[in-house]
């Protein structure tokens, strides 16, 4: 079939509705072709105009792709801080991570307690309420990240200059929690630090516990007794497949994400960094961006992937509120996100209203709290949408260049005849029409991919 050809003023009509950017297209409707977004892409493949690199998915939801441009003043070099250069601390991530934000350390106290700390680079220092920098992060809610780029919700010269370890030394804001052998807490507090940082990937940081090193052994010590604690409470585990999908025009790669133990270690300790955050803020009658979740829908036994998956599916979505209340997910009874404010709104939210107790300034209110909830959430929301799509664009891309590839799959779900099947190589789900059970193991081959409708069809072999 001979394909049409597209006058440049049809081709951006086309492309305009490719991207949600218009609600209808002349072109299409006299080509016989729905008018939708999806219909528009798919032309716009089978002409080569786009190629299958292109994700529009980000256009679409309204999510920024350009870079913040906007002046980052410098840090005051006289504000007063607690030199913590002493204390060995380091900032674990993945390999390659461009925006370390948060690093930990442990000092010991006497009694046969363990103070642990959790810096996190002071964005607030240099993004004040109000500001251009707040209202641009506002507007935008998270960075973005896709598989062929990121983009960030503040400046590249701000990471540069509040990166923790990026330079000598850090200014950060530093949550301290004093706990016990059994992971208790008999204090918290929050303080405008110093520190030196060292960076290192998980596996450096695994390596370095498994040889016995400190501090990697009490921090691991903290965070089992920190799990078994909030376990008690009811916290919810669930260890489905993660990967980290990358991109660019010569194609896709899909890399499953290791889980040492050293992973599971700096989580719980965001998470007391969290807990120990909002026990402060309430104390202090500080209004925060609380982070809330209702109970479960329904219980699940069981640590099988089915079961994972089936737990996952009860989780309230968590919301966001100025005062405190309980997260039943994470057995935490308050609790509010504090140690990524270069990558999360939120976050940086928290900050501000801390750094303003500190100073002894007036804090926002929880009228003007909430209002900044609603609207940096809304704004987030597209991001982590827009990102979700294009992962899974990038997927499809990385399946479609190994047709012949058979894929190791479990059977996760079913509905009547169709069962949902999870490729943990992928950390990507197809439904199937198959009358395995749950839990069975399956292999699989995908065929008829189409990328404009993100569709895939797969066969078990």
């Amino acid at each position: 079939m001979t394909q049409p050809e597209l006058t440049p003023a049809q081709r951006t009509e086309v492309e305009l509705l490719a991207r949600g950017r218009a609600d209808k297209s002349r072109t299409l409707r006299d080509l016989s072709l729905p008018e939708t977004p999806e219909a528009a892409h798919a032309l716009l493949l089978r002409l080569g105009v786009w190629d299958e690199a292109r994700t529009p998915y980000a256009d679409r939801l309204r999510a920024a792709l350009s870079a913040v441009e906007l002046p980052v003043p410098d840090f005051d070099p006289d504000e007063p801080r607690l030199d913590l250069t002493h204390l060995p601390t380091f900032a674990i991530d993945d390999e390659g991570n461009q925006d370390p934000d948060d690093a930990v350390g442990v000092e010991a106290l006497e009694g046969g307690l363990t103070r642990l700390w959790v810096h996190v680079a002071d964005v607030a220092a240099l993004v004040a309420p109000g500001s251009p920098l707040d209202l641009e992060a506002r507007a935008r809610g998270a960075t973005l990240y896709l598989p062929d780029r990121t983009i960030g919700m503040l400046p590249d010269e701000l990471v540069q200059k509040a990166g923790l370890g990026l330079s000598e030394t850090s200014p950060a804001l530093s949550i301290c929690l004093d706990l016990d052998e059994d992971g208790n807490a008999e204090a918290v507090d929050v303080r405008l630090a110093r520190v030196k940082v060292q960076r290192l990937a998980y596996q450096e940081a695994q390596a370095r516990l498994e040889a016995g090193e400190e501090p990697f052994v009490t921090l691991a010590r903290l965070a089992r007794a920190s799990r078994l604690l909030r376990e008690g409470e009811g916290a919810l585990s669930i260890d489905l497949p993660e990967v980290r999908v990358k991109a660019d025009d010569t194609g896709a790669s899909v890399f499953p994400l290791p889980k040492p133990e050293m992973r599971t270690v700096v989580q719980e300790c965001m998470t007391l960094a969290g807990w120990g955050t909002a026990i402060f803020a309430d104390d202090n009658e500080l209004p925060l961006p609380f982070a809330t979740q209702d109970y479960p829908t329904r219980d699940v036994a069981g640590d099988t992937l089915p079961a994972m998956w089936a737990r996952r599916k009860t989780l309230a979505r968590t919301r966001f509120q100025p005062s405190p209340g309980p997260h039943h997910g994470m057995g935490l009874d308050l609790y509010a996100q504090a140690t990524s404010p270069m990558r999360r709104y939120l976050d940086l939210v928290v900050h501000q209203q801390l750094r303003a107790f500190l100073a002894g300034r007036d804090p926002l209110s929880s009228k003007v709290m909430a209002a900044h909830i609603a609207e940096s959430q809304l704004n987030a929301d597209a991001t982590r949408q827009a990102e979700r799509l294009s992962r899974r664009h990038h997927t499809l891309r990385f399946i479609a260049a190994q047709p012949e590839r058979v894929w190791d799959a479990v059977v996760v779900d079913r509905r009547g005849a169709q069962a949902t099947l999870l490729i943990p190589d992928l950390a990507f789900d197809v439904q199937v029409n198959t009358p395995a059970a749950p839990g069975t193991a399956l292999k699989v081959q995908f065929a008829d991919i189409d990328l404009p409708q993100m569709r895939v069809r797969a066969r078990s072999v």
